[in-house]
């Protein structure tokens, strides 16, 4: 252990809950949105990783940019 990090404390816990519930949130979206199929469920959970992604593409494309 190194000097440089005794004694501090990190207080994210909190964001990273938000985190996680959005992400449930999403997967649940994506996991509905599917065929259903074992590959269309693995799909929907991997679309719920990247879906801060599909905002800001379909916003920047809304904006016309």
């Amino acid at each position: 252990m190194t000097g440089d990090n005794r004694g501090r404390v990190v207080r994210d816990g909190q964001w990273g809950f938000v985190f996680l519930l959005a992400y449930i949130g999403a997967a649940v979206y994506f996991v509905s949105v599917s065929d259903g199929s074992f590959w269309g469920v693995v799909l929907g959970l991997l679309q719920a990783i990247v879906w801060p992604a599909y905002v800001v593409y379909y916003s920047l494309a809304g904006l016309g940019a």
